[in-house]
């Protein structure tokens, strides 16, 4: 009996171990991935800036060299188009055109007596008094005061448009983010004054790499993110350029190339932030 029970059971055991091993070596049936995780775009990472709007951000110099007189503004203050900014002092430019004024009204006189004494000599020659060369010396008088009073015209207003320069206007509305002179300092031509900001009309510069140019699309939603603030902002594309240019932004991980091309994507802000121009922010694109 023990003989034949032995034999049965190693059988069986057997069975059971292949049975066993068959069951853990079977494939697996992978579970599918959620339809709104296949859905998901990949995000696109890029550091940027805030930046103006063109137009929104205007360095205002000045067209002539002398000393400030005055200077009206500081850093903060909000001003209006047409508001005086800065006085250049031009007591030389305005002594000149003084004169030049001056000049204008001696030729004036001097064009009435031509004028009569043309008129006289005209009539003596008329009538056989006087001689014609008389009348054409009077009339070339008066085109000579006339050319005299044309000359000195034109210098006038060349020296009021001189004068007029050094009058520094604000030439849009804004506040003054920088302030580049202080009163009583001697500028050379085309010196900076102030720079003006419009702080209403701001936007994002992201540096999008150009390796991610092709995911990028007109109207896709954006995340902006800043060092410093608990939260966030919402941002839109509304400019996508034609071209790549160089990184402008040193990476703030060390591991990113700082010598890549990069596509300078502008984003709309779609809601008031307290970020102040030039500071630097996370941008976070949905791709496609």
């Amino acid at each position: 009996m023990n003989r034949l029970l032995y034999p049965i059971l190693g059988i069986l055991i057997v069975i059971a171990t292949v049975a066993q091993v068959s069951a853990t070596r079977a494939p697996r049936t992978p579970k599918p991935r959620s339809a709104a995780l296949a859905k998901e775009p990949a995000r696109i990472v890029a550091e940027g800036r805030v930046v103006a709007y063109p137009g929104a951000e205007v360095v205002v110099g000045s067209d002539v060299a002398g000393t400030i007189a005055t200077l009206n503004v500081d850093e903060k203050d909000h001003v209006h188009a047409g508001d005086v900014l800065a006085i250049v002092k031009a007591d030389d430019t305005r002594a000149a055109l003084a004169e030049s004024r001056a000049r204008v009204v001696e030729a004036d006189a001097d064009i009435r007596l031509f004028q009569a004494d043309a008129e006289r000599a005209r009539s003596l020659w008329q009538q056989d008094v006087g001689a014609k060369q008389a009348v054409d010396k009077a009339e070339r008088d008066v085109e000579a005061a006339r050319a005299r009073r044309a000359s000195a015209t034109a210098e006038v207003r060349r020296l009021e448009a001189l004068v007029g320069k050094t009058v520094i206007t604000a030439p849009i509305d804004g506040v003054v983010i920088a302030r580049h002179v202080h009163p009583g300092e001697t500028i050379a031509e085309g010196a900076n004054i102030v720079t003006i900001a419009d702080l209403r009309r701001t936007r994002v510069e992201a540096e999008v790499d150009e390796f991610d140019a092709a995911r990028v699309r007109g109207g896709a939603n954006a995340t902006i993110l800043a060092e410093g603030y608990d939260r966030n902002w919402r941002g839109a594309i509304e400019e996508i350029p034609d071209s790549v240019v160089n990184r402008r932004i040193k990476p703030q991980d060390p591991s990113k190339p700082i010598d890549t091309r990069v596509l300078l994507v502008k984003i709309a802000f779609a809601e008031p932030t307290p970020l102040k121009l030039g500071q630097r922010v996370e941008v976070r694109i949905d791709g496609q």
